[in-house]
């Protein structure tokens, strides 16, 4: 049966298939049909309602786990149903918009921060992993500050061609005079004119390694520091979780804790995240990995919600959602995704 395939159901297969879906997301747990038809209280037999269960069975929505007389959605039957809810569309309560607009809100804090914050209120807010792929690193640079701080250090502060600021703390070279800082942004703004940041960066190294440079030695190693913090960054980003604990809540079994496990150590290698902000990046709006459907959550028991967020210019810079079991309240936490990710995006602006 494809995604349009629940269409063609009798109004009762559909009420049946979604209690059991709502049982699903409440306990996790096979539900049979007598339970069944006591919690429909429509007046539909066990028997009748047994048969309904063997009909979506045989359609590929439901399944038997083990020798249990219950059954559970299939990863398709979940697909079904996420699919229906994306169509309806949700929305998120005044107070929770309030909370994700206070936990994620810039005032003093560096984008980085405003990220971590995010993946944070993410995991808070929905009880699963919260995930954040930070902004790519070969966005075009369109200028660079260095501004003195206390103990021999610096701010360095970036801002992209779309407008995103980055700001991180660098150790000065000893002995390097004030009029350096000013020296050397200038120096490293000069060379960012028509060029992208690693040409930028291969032109600048090449000039110091020559001595084709009126830079003293102090002021061009402060130069390399500087514009390795942004070139010598991954290029697809990077990621960051938070609340994986969340994921141990449902775990029943040593093997369980075992595939949670692996799933991170997949995510977090290079390819995969690369892959998993391109999928995110084929879609404008929340993206739904459910099971099976995607490599990387295959044999998990888990599923994930993500969402593209976009520079001034809406190209996709990163993303964002949450990790949880196959059973976590989509209803609840697509839309908050989807809000949060907007609310990134803004922030860029």
């Amino acid at each position: 049966m494809d995604h349009t395939g629940i269409l063609s159901l009798s109004q009762r297969s559909r009420e049946v298939f979604r209690h059991i879906i709502d049982s699903f997301v409440e306990t996790g747990e096979p539900i049979g049909s007598r339970t069944l038809s006591r919690r429909m209280g429509q007046g539909l037999s066990p028997a009748t309602v047994r048969n309904v269960m063997a009909d979506l069975e045989e359609a590929g929505l439901l399944f038997a786990p083990h020798v249990s007389a219950g059954r559970l959605p299939t990863d398709l039957g979940l697909r079904i149903f996420v699919d229906a809810l994306l169509e309806i569309g949700g929305d998120l309560t005044r107070e929770e918009r309030e909370s994700i607009d206070g936990k994620c809100a810039a005032t003093g804090r560096s984008f980085s921060e405003v990220m971590e914050e995010t993946g944070a209120a993410l995991a808070g807010l929905t009880e699963c992993a919260g995930l954040v792929i930070s902004p790519k690193t070969d966005a075009p640079l369109r200028q660079i500050e260095f501004l003195a701080l206390n103990g021999g250090k610096a701010l360095v502060v970036m801002v992209t061609d779309g407008g995103m600021v980055e700001n991180r703390v660098i150790d000065l070279p000893a002995g390097l005079p004030p009029s350096a800082l000013a020296q050397a942004a200038n120096y490293i703004n000069s060379h960012l004119a028509n060029a992208t940041m690693h040409e930028a960066h291969v032109r600048i190294r090449t000039e110091i390694a020559e001595h084709r440079t009126e830079l003293d030695t102090l002021t061009g190693k402060l130069v390399s520091d500087g514009i390795a913090l942004w070139a010598g960054g991954a290029p697809g980003g990077s990621l960051i979780l938070r609340g994986q604990s969340k994921l141990l809540n449902d775990v029943h079994a040593l093997e369980d804790l075992e595939r949670i496990r692996q799933l991170f150590e997949t995510l977090e290698r290079r390819e995969n995240l690369l892959q998993l902000l391109e999928a995110t990046g084929d879609a404008d709006g929340v993206q739904i990995f459910i099971g099976s459907e995607n490599m990387l959550f295959r044999n998990s028991g888990c599923s994930m919600i993500i969402a593209p967020y976009h520079d001034q210019n809406r190209r996709v810079v990163g993303a964002l959602g949450v990790i949880g079991p196959t059973r976590m309240n989509y209803a609840r936490i697509i839309p908050m995704v989807d809000y949060t990710s907007k609310l990134l995006g803004r922030l860029l602006d």
